[in-house]
This record gives structure tokens, sequence and C-alpha cells, in this order.
């Protein structure tokens, strides 16, 4: 298994450019096909005006979305045509209220989507709407990128935030090609279950599944010292000098998380590193 079709989405120039040369890294990694998604965004609300200011605003709102997206597939365009990767570049439109579905039905035969970090300073509600149409409606796996941090082709160093989810297993499988080649690999486990199958010896299922791959991997059982677990991930990714982050996406309700918080939405707004996520 490796990665053959790579898949990214740019929104905001400022944000989504500084991305694209680390797809294009991962995509001449893997001698890969990059597809790049170039979208304006309608984020007007028809139902909301006047009426006969409905048609004008309408008009404006497609006028300035279509001029968005060209703006951004040009810069696209300008960058990938220095190199010699196989791309695409695509051009589109979508309502604000639809953005998930129209990125899920784009993404869905993808093997990797490449993205920034949906929340933090000038993170809109954009980002969190394209990063959930390709874990949810694409069912794609996503690399996600913070702001200022350049992910490695080829990533050294990786930890796997293990609880035995069927999410972290997914994400575990989908992440293979990366794991294969890292040099060293800890399953992170944070207070294991006292009482179940595998309590006397936790993540090592996962740890033969993985050395079976040919992945070189060790467990690291940690308490979970700190009020959050992302806290504890973060810590643990920071004292082994990870590289990445693999670990399943929303195991509870994205409402829920929304609301309360949990360990995908901590991630997503503070991890140090790049995550591969997948649901």
């Amino acid at each position: 298994m490796t990665y053959k079709s790579l898949f990214t989405v740019l929104t905001d120039p400022e944000l989504d450019l500084s991305v694209l040369p680390q797809a294009a890294a991962l995509a001449r990694q893997y001698e890969a096909h990059l597809d790049v998604l170039c979208l304006g965004i309608d984020s007007s609300q028809s139902g909301y005006y006047f009426a006969g200011a409905n048609a004008m605003i309408l008009q404006e709102a497609l006028t300035r979305a279509s001029a968005e997206a060209q703006a951004l597939e040009g810069a696209a365009q300008a960058w990938l045509g220095k190199t010699d990767l196989l791309w695409n570049t695509e051009a589109a439109m979508a309502q604000a209220g639809d953005l998930g579905r129209f990125v899920a039905g784009h993404g869905r035969f993808s093997d990797l989507v490449i993205l920034p970090q949906p929340y933090g300073k000038n993170r809109g509600i954009d980002q969190e709407a394209v990063i959930e149409g390709a874990l949810f409606g694409a069912q794609a796996p996503v690399l996600v990128l913070p702001e200022g941090v350049t992910a490695q082709a080829a990533p050294r160093r990786v930890a796997i935030a293990w609880n035995e989810s069927p999410e972290a297993l997914r994400t575990v499988r989908a992440a293979l090609p990366l794991l294969k080649s890292a040099e060293r690999v800890t399953v992170v486990v944070i207070d294991p279950p006292v009482h179940g199958p595998n309590r006397s010896d936790p993540g090592g299922l996962l740890s033969q599944y993985l050395s079976r791959h040919g992945v070189k991997v060790e467990i690291d059982i940690l308490s979970r010292s700190m009020p959050r677990v992302s806290d504890v991930l973060s810590r643990a990714c920071t004292d082994m000098a990870a590289d990445l982050l693999v670990m399943g996406a929303y195991g509870h309700s994205r409402f829920r998380e929304a609301i309360l918080g949990g360990a995908t939405r901590d991630m997503l707004e503070e991890a140090p590193l790049p995550v591969f996520m997948a649901h």
C-alpha cells in the first residue's frame, strides 16, 4: 500500500498556499498525483435580505467567489508549473453551508488529504467544514499541518495515540506507508483500562500487527498526569522528538467535542506537530 492520489483544498491564499509545497513534497516522495481544489466560497444567506435585493446580492457574492477561486487557481498553477510533479487544479464555487459535502464529493477517491490546521488565529468556519468534509464525507485520512510547522515527507519518529477504538485502528492502517518508513514508532497508551481483554499487555496486539509489516515499534504507557489527554499527548510527542502524531478522529460526536471539548478538537487547535487523522 502507498499513496498515489493526494488531495488538498485551497480556500484562503494566506493560509493554504503554505500547505501546497508540503503537499508537493509528499507527492514527490510517493510519486503520486496531486489534485488541488481551489474554492471560492459564497457566504451569502439570501433568505435574510429584503425583497428585491436577493438577486443583486447573490450575483455579487457569486462574482466575488468566482474571482477568488480563479485567483487561487492561478497562484497554485504558477507554483506547480515550476515542478516536475503530476498535478491537476480545479477552480470551483461552493456555498458555505454546503462546503463539507462539496469537499467530500471531490476527495472521496483520494488516498490522503493534506490540509492546514482548521482552528486558531485567522481561521474561520470554512477550514472546519473542509476538514470534516474530508474525514466524514470523503472517508479519507487527513494530514493536518499546523501553521509554521513543516511536515517531513518521510517522518523519522512517529507517535501513535492508541486507545483501542475503531477510529484509532483505521487510522493506523491508513498511516502504514508512513509508519513503515519511520526509524521509530511509539505506541502511546494513556491510562489503559484496568479491566479488559488487553489489560495485561496494553498496545501489545497493535505492536504485533505493526511489526509484521516491518514497523520498528515500541510501547509507552503513560498516566493521565494532566487534565486533558491532548496535553499528555503533546508532552509525549515533545519528549520523544516526534515528527508526526497518528490518532483517530472524533471518537465522540463532533457536537459533543465542540461543546465539551475532546482530544480531537484539542489537537486540531493546539497540536505542535503534524497530525495524521482518520475517522
